[in-house]
């Protein structure tokens, strides 16, 4: 920049004085009469404003000057017992906000606060003073008619305030009935909130009625509008009859996909091409959704506003509709395709000599479940021994990548997922651990390499784009990590900017399997969460300078937004418009919510079909690991089934224990008997609650930290 930073800070302060309304960042560059090459380093500038809290950035992406340090804008996340954490917007320490000082917030909103105290070793604490944007018109619950008001009580456990609803106000809803309820007031310390029946799911004992509620709480669009679905057939007939003028035939290269054995959609596949000095050109080939979805069209908005497919224990709701996400974008097996390639060039360890990208045409040979690769890989022979030379090559290619990202810090949690099995009628049969084979972390190679080198490409040529960001965490946050490991002989260093190498270093550690998932639950606690950005600020977890999502664009509505940025720049297409570039911010903000949204919905139907599994396993005893304590009690994961319920404090009756944050366990008063993380419990199942998808258990005895499987009950 020509100004210097200081000068230039000051010139920003005083546009936003004398503007007396908040500016978007092209706003406050017009007024400054900036170059327009110098818009970038601008806009980090302003970001770097914005953390110091010279400056604030409010609804619709526009900058205030702050007239007040103490005054924070963030994300609500409420907790069980009715407070909230404010998480800030760039960095600082979440924000403690106690149930009485939330005024109207619910949980998800976006808001202001004012911080009121600053506890030595503590969060902040404060009081919301504006709700800048709801997360939620409506609300999910359960109907109960009275006689002058009926109410709906929120299911879930993050809403607790009951919603009142007007006699004619209440549809043909029956006592118990689960219900949708759009909001007119959010109440105050007066009143309550109150609001109107929209629609009535039935009762929650009926099938499909539970998840169907979650997903209606969490503003999931089930059906697509008739419009979007006439514009998606057209689109797919227009995309399919022109292939475009660029596009290169690829149809010759082996290309397999590798995907979950019950996918319905094929974003990527690969390809492996040896070459004679030894190296080896990988295809990444992802399928070429831009082709067909043209910006600001009725598919390109319903997208957008979507953000992601939804991933629910029992269905998916796509982002796109099926005849693109499952027919004419889906990189089928035997079926011509078009892609956007990313063609590396690679040595054994992993390092990248050569890129390039093309629209390509290609046609996948095999279509591979996870399963199917890691037989092959585990020396099973193929009935295409060119499909077993191509696996084998990249998995040896892979395991390069990994090492080279291993070795500049990468974290690998490797923490378990749920895998809820479900009958014919959707019941829950089973909960298990989800598997996580070489195979599957072949294609994660793979793919994170495709991202890193798609964002150090955009980020050389100065493209506005979308960035995943993953920001390092507070020191605040590694000091607490620093006392939770302390019991377990673990020092943890606390610099002033932690290191990714330090809290690998950390997941290393330990020596037994049960220690190290407590590890890499803690450091996971200590992380920020990921999201998107206009800027790249660079990727914690991946040790990376530089990370973007483009592998998924069926599923994703970020990636599409990448493949057009890489299109315009490598492959001859649109160059994105001053204006489309100005919405990035808007959509790099939706796309994190809506994930945020849909991960959200994921949860809540895993642990609603765990409810619903543990109902019929009340009373009985099982083996199980403290995987969190709170000073309400602890949370015990079970070693059977992959299912966590709370040892609530009440129920330790043999003596009155507090809740040592420091050592994270629940200590007794009289006796000094501890119930600390990590350490293993026999629990029985005394209670389940579906509406408030909990499970309780009860404490019998603990156990020496060894069992063998065979003494494990079933």
């Amino acid at each position: 920049m020509n100004d210097g930073g200081d000068a230039l800070r000051a010139r920003v302060l005083a546009a936003l004085a004398t503007a007396g309304r908040p500016l978007k960042a092209r706003e406050l560059a017009r007024t400054l009469r900036l170059d327009p090459k110098e818009y970038r380093s601008f806009r980090r500038l302003l970001q770097g404003m914005e953390k110091s809290a010279s400056i604030a950035r409010v609804k619709g992406h526009r900058y205030v000057a702050a007239s007040s340090a103490d005054q924070v804008t963030g994300t609500l996340s409420l907790t069980r017992r009715g407070d909230a954490f404010l998480r800030q917007e760039g960095s600082g320490d979440d924000v403690f906000i106690s149930g009485g000082r939330l005024g109207t917030a619910m949980d998800g909103d976006r808001v202001v606060a004012v911080i009121e105290r600053r506890p030595r070793g503590r969060n902040p604490e404060g009081q919301v003073v504006e709700v800048l944007r709801r997360a939620r018109e409506t609300v999910v619950g359960t109907f109960h008619r009275g006689k002058r008001l009926s109410f709906v009580v929120p299911l879930g456990e993050k809403l607790e305030q009951e919603i009142m609803v007007p006699p004619s106000e209440a549809m043909d809803a029956s006592e118990g009935d689960v219900v949708v309820v759009r909001l007119r007031s959010f109440g105050d310390r007066r009143s309550k909130a109150s609001g109107v029946v929209e629609k009535v799911l039935g009762p929650l004992s009926d099938p499909g009625v539970d998840v169907l509620a979650i997903a209606h709480a969490f503003s999931l669009p089930l059906e697509f509008p008739s419009s979007v679905l006439e514009a998606a057939e057209d689109a797919a007939a227009r995309g399919m009859a022109n292939p475009g003028a660029d596009r290169v035939d690829r149809t010759e290269l082996l290309c397999f996909t590798i995907d979950p054995s019950d996918a319905k959609d094929h974003d990527d596949a690969l390809s492996l091409q040896r070459r004679s000095d030894g190296l080896v050109e990988v295809g990444v080939h992802i399928a070429d959704v831009s082709h067909f979805v043209l910006p600001s069209g009725p598919v390109d908005r319903e997208a957008l506003s979507r953000g992601t497919s939804v991933y629910l224990v029992d269905r998916v709701i796509p982002m796109l509709p099926a005849v693109l996400s499952s027919d004419v974008c889906s990189l089928m097996v035997d079926q011509d395709r078009f892609a956007i390639s990313a063609f590396m060039v690679l040595d054994r360890e992993g390092r990248v000599h050569e890129r390039r990208y093309e629209r390509t045409t290609i046609r996948c040979r095999h279509a591979l479940s996870y399963e199917d690769a890691q037989a092959i890989l585990d020396g099973g022979v193929p009935t295409d021994p060119e499909l077993g030379d191509a696996l084998r090559g990249l998995d040896d290619h892979a395991r390069g990548i990994r090492k080279e990202r291993r070795a500049r810090g990468a974290l690998d949690l490797d923490l378990p997922e749920a895998k809820v099995i479900l009958d014919g009628d959707g019941l829950p049969v089973d909960i298990q651990r989800r598997e996580r084979a070489e195979s599957h972390r072949l294609i994660e190679d793979y793919m994170i390499l495709a991202n890193e080198v798609v964002a150090n490409d955009l980020e050389a040529r100065e493209l506005d784009a979308l960035y995943r960001v993953h920001e390092s965490p507070s020191a605040e946050k590694v000091v607490e990590l620093a006392e939770a490991l302390k019991p377990l002989g673990i020092s943890v260093p606390t610099r002033k900017r932690p290191k990714p190498s330090d809290m690998q270093a950390l997941l290393e550690a330990p020596r037994e399997p049960e220690a190290r998932m407590l590890v890499s639950t803690l450091v996971l606690r200590t992380l920020k969460k990921a999201r998107y950005d206009t800027e790249n600020l660079g990727h914690f977890g991946l040790a990376s300078g530089g990370y973007t999502h483009f592998t998924s664009p069926i599923r994703r509505y970020p990636d599409l937004i990448v493949h057009r940025v890489l299109a315009g720049a490598f492959m001859g297409g649109a160059v994105m418009s001053e204006a489309e570039a100005e919405a990035l911010e808007a959509v790099a903000e939706q796309s994190s919510l809506r994930e945020q949204s849909a991960e959200g919905a994921e949860r809540a139907t895993i642990a609603l079909k765990k409810v619903e599994f543990m109902e019929r396993h009340l009373g009985e005893s099982f083996f199980g690991r403290i995987s969190g304590v709170a000073p309400f009690g602890v949370f015990v994961t079970l070693e059977d089934f992959f299912v966590e319920g709370l040892v609530h404090v009440r129920t330790l009756d043999d003596d009155f224990y507090d809740f040592n944050q420091g050592r994270y366990a629940l200590v007794g008063a009289r006796s000094g008997r501890s119930y600390r993380l990590g350490e293993r419990l026999e629990v029985q199942v005394t209670r389940v609650d579906k509406e408030a998808r909990q499970i309780d258990f009860l404490a019998i005895r603990k156990l020496a930290a060894r069992l063998t499987p065979s003494s494990a009950p079933r």
